[in-house]
């Protein structure tokens, strides 16, 4: 095994999580820091043009390629579970959404933690940290940071009228979704730079490139963390991994800072010795330390894709339909950036209560104007728009567990969705209002009827086995290295994000959150790592 040198951090993936802390902790010209990356660099063209998520999802080159256990919540059905194995990670090929998520969620974080640090009017400021707003400064947004959020550079009257509609039936327009409430309806704001997706490798990375406190090792796999006994307890030296038929080891002089993500960081944890004691000695893994929660506790939005057939509305079933619609969209994009390929996956959103009694909004809805049969299918040949819904604060839960010693065999992963009674009246509330909406006056011109699920399942039970037949992951796995206050047998991290139990090691991506955020969580997570980078460089003596 040859030697990779010594750091004084090692940073175990290259997502958006590791990008940020990259950039943070080489600011300090004395740490020098390691970056390993699995996956390649993102230079793929695709990565770059808004639609081209079509093209790096299933993937190889840029995409993990995980799937689901068969789920009995979904009739049985596996899922594709799109994970970026690329620098930027996640962020070359997601739906490039800005979302933060609500206050509650961070004043919930916060008590669950005993650390009030994690509550909305302390991790706001975080936030606008890094961002740079197209509306400029304010109370909310911040500017001349490195994470560009724009608006979107086109708009559908399918989708106006869906907003319209919306309002119609109780759920306001609103002009910002990232304030703390984000009740009402509106366009996404999106990680892009005129028109080109803006992941977090172009955000933090390539400005540092030249560092010389940096090293960036792509197409390198983590195999192991390396777990000694230290004096008062173990203890994270570094890491072992290969990369070009080479094996390596590096160490850490300081910290080994996991961010491998909500379904990597526990599979690397698990694979080190660090998880719950009975499934790794079953699996003939030497346990270093029992740690129950590694593993557990994890949390997905699904969503219910209601597809809905129109007439007389210009939808990119249609536009894209024939060498003529395909030229002409792909010369509106060379020519100004724009069009249906400066397009994020969705356009519009709403954020609204499943019943009166919630006190804030528990469904998030995400409108597209378009409709296929699933994921990686050819559009549909009739004029047609989908209105996904996902429940914002599951209760269900699931788990990610290593199936055995090998590190490149993917790990097993069973989200259990709808596994509860309120996951399932939750569903059924969210589909009850989709229809509502969709009936509302201001979608009446063009006529719209429902493709899926289809209007045969009209009782709380049908409805809800409606969920499961046509439920699927919105991609937002977090939760699975939980972060808790020290004496909760369950957590995995403490609120500074170190592992219970092991020096030298802390978890920083989102498997740290202990509650699914109100919203897509990318953005979370690059706070989260803000947040853990502030903390890193505090406790530099």
């Amino acid at each position: 095994m040859e030697s990779a040198g010594e750091y004084d951090y090692i940073i175990v993936g290259a997502g958006t999580a590791g990008c940020v802390l990259a950039n943070r902790l080489t600011k300090d010209k004395k740490a020098k820091v390691l970056l390993i990356e699995a996956g390649g660099k993102d230079d793929y063209i695709w990565i770059h043009i808004p639609v081209g998520y079509l093209y790096c999802i299933g993937n190889p080159r840029t995409d993990w390629l995980f799937k689901t256990e068969p789920d009995a919540g979904l009739g049985g059905r596996s899922l594709v579970y799109p994970r970026g194995k690329v620098l930027g990670g996640s962020s070359s090929i997601n739906g490039m959404i800005y979302m933060r998520g609500q206050s509650h969620d961070y004043d919930r974080w916060a008590e669950a933690t005993g650390d009030p640090s994690w509550a909305w009017d302390k991790v706001l400021p975080i936030f606008m940290r890094s961002e740079d707003h197209h509306a400029g400064a304010s109370d909310e947004h911040g500017v001349g940071g490195e994470w560009r959020v724009e608006k979107q550079r086109l708009s559908w009257e399918i989708l106006d009228a869906f907003r319209d509609a919306a309002e119609q039936s109780g759920i306001p327009k609103t002009a910002d979704f990232n304030r703390g409430d984000n009740a009402g309806c509106a366009y996404f704001e999106v990680n892009q730079k005129r028109g080109i997706r803006w992941n977090t490798a172009k955000a933090f990375l390539r400005p540092i490139a030249l560092r010389p406190n940096l090293t960036i090792m792509t197409g390198c796999h983590v195999e192991r963390l390396l777990i000694q006994n230290g004096v008062v307890g173990k203890v994270c030296r570094g890491v072992e991994f290969t990369g070009g038929g080479t094996a390596y080891r590096a160490l850490a002089r300081r910290e080994t800072l996991l961010t491998a993500g909500a379904i990597g960081s526990p599979q690397l944890l698990q694979l080190s010795g660090i998880g719950p004691a009975a499934l790794l000695h079953g699996l003939g893994v030497g346990v270093q330390v029992d740690l129950a929660g590694v593993g557990e506790n994890l949390q997905d939005h699904l969503q219910l894709r209601m597809i809905y057939k129109v007439a007389g509305a210009r939808t990119l079933n249609t536009t894209s339909a024939g060498w003529f619609g395909k030229m002409k969209i792909g010369l509106e994009y060379a020519m100004f950036q724009s069009g249906p390929m400066s397009m994020a996956p969705s356009q519009l959103g709403a954020f609204a209560r499943s019943t009166p009694a919630q006190a804030t909004p528990d469904l998030e809805y995400h409108v597209q104007p378009l409709s296929l049969e699933r994921f990686g299918e050819p559009l549909h040949a009739f004029p047609a728009f989908t209105a996904s819904v996902c429940n914002l604060r599951p209760t269900s839960r699931g788990h990610v567990r290593i199936a055995g010693v090998d590190s490149y065999a993917a790990a097993r992963i069973t989200p259990n969705y709808l596994s509860t009674a309120e996951d399932r009246t939750t569903a059924a509330a969210a589909l009850r209002l989709t229809r509502r909406i969709v009936a509302a006056p201001a979608l009446a011109r063009f006529s719209p009827e429902e493709f899926r699920p289809g209007i045969g399942y009209s009782t709380e039970e049908e409805l809800a086995q409606a969920a499961g037949l046509i439920g699927t992951t919105i991609f937002h796995p977090v939760g699975t290295c939980r972060m808790g206050r020290v004496d909760d047998p369950n957590a995995v991290v403490d609120s500074a994000l170190r592992v219970i139990g092991v020096g030298g090691l802390r978890v920083v991506d989102a498997s740290v959150m202990p509650f699914i955020t109100s919203g897509n969580t990318n953005a979370p997570t690059l706070m989260i790592a803000e947040k853990a980078a502030a903390l890193i460089a505090a406790a530099w003596v």
